[in-house]
């Protein structure tokens, strides 16, 4: 079986509110389970491709901050 997990996951959350979308990133964070982490790095994957410059520059600066 070849299951292509970043379709599926994209398929699973498209159409969501933002609503929705928060406790799906809440959800996963909160239960520190190891399977959730491919869901939300095809969730960064989006947030990154459909952002410009700037935004991907802040997001590496919260990133660098939150690492210190």
């Amino acid at each position: 079986m070849n299951l292509n997990l970043r379709n599926a996951i994209i398929t699973n959350v498209t159409g969501n509110s933002q609503d929705q979308l928060k406790d799906t990133i809440v959800d996963a964070i909160q239960s520190k389970e190891e399977k959730m982490l491919p869901g939300l790095g095809v969730l960064f994957e989006v947030i990154w491709q459909n952002s410009d410059q700037s935004t991907q520059q802040e997001l590496l600066e919260t990133l660098e901050q939150g690492l210190k």
